[in-house]
């Protein structure tokens, strides 16, 4: 079940307002173009800031994602319609034999179980091509970024496009390693609703990660920094096996 800021009729038009210019994606174009991956799966694809900019690329572009609200919005990004939007997730995908599949934000950190990830990966992993590659990124727990999360207490109003002004609020709700939680309420002012979205979010180490891969049947290739938040990312570069 996605969060409701992605799923919620009301708050998936607020999130691009609030999330800014995404400075975490210009990194991924630049991996796309250096594995030369003509085909790209965005896997949990949101509202498609990614796969719109990989399409004006001239990138064949699949987009998959849970929450049927953040979709409708990829797709008015995406009048001609050069992406594939699909509505599931990693579970449900077809055989596209992609050459790469990518996920960004915190997509790889909501799959809260060993199972959950486990199956995820074995759904991306079936459609990829043999040598096809994965990239994502997690976290570093070490980091401890929910203490910095939990000093960000101030509300923060943005005006978004057609709907008005618009606050949230930002909540950590509670750290039991490896699981935090929180929770954002917005504010819509223009007639006073308040929505909540509540999310957990799991912190792997590297080898926790990278364990995970190889017992899916990825070679991991290379370990990263995130260029736009240095020290506090991990981002993973892994080989799909034969099958």
């Amino acid at each position: 079940m996605p969060d409701a800021i992605f799923a919620h009729p009301r708050l998936a038009p607020v999130y691009d307002t609030f999330e800014g210019h995404r400075d975490d994606l210009p990194a991924y174009v630049d991996i796309v173009d250096e594995l030369g991956a003509r085909h790209v799966l965005d896997v949990g694809c949101g509202t498609g800031s990614l796969a719109v900019r990989l399409a004006d690329r001239g990138r064949t572009v699949t987009g998959v994602d849970p929450a049927e609200a953040s979709l409708r919005i990829a797709r008015a990004k995406d009048p001609a319609g050069r992406v594939t939007w699909l509505h599931g997730d990693a579970t449900t995908l077809p055989a596209l034999a992609a050459d790469l599949a990518v996920m960004t934000g915190n997509v790889a950190q909501v799959f809260l179980t060993d199972d959950d990830w486990a199956r995820t990966l074995r759904g991306i992993r079936a459609a990829l091509r043999p040598g096809g590659h994965f990239v994502f990124e997690t976290r570093r727990p070490e980091h401890r970024t929910w203490e910095d999360w939990a000093e960000d207490t101030d509300p923060v109003t943005v005006t978004v496009p057609g709907i008005g002004t618009v606050e949230r609020r930002f909540e950590v709700t509670d750290v039991r390693l490896p699981f935090v939680s929180f929770r954002c309420a917005y504010r819509f002012l223009t007639d006073g609703a308040v929505v909540t979205s509540a999310s957990t979010l799991r912190f792997r180490d590297r080898d926790e990660v990278t364990a995970s891969l190889t017992e899916g049947g990825y070679r991991v290739l290379d370990v990263r920094d995130a260029p736009d938040r240095p020290g506090r990312e991990f981002v993973f570069v892994a080989e799909c096996g034969g099958r």
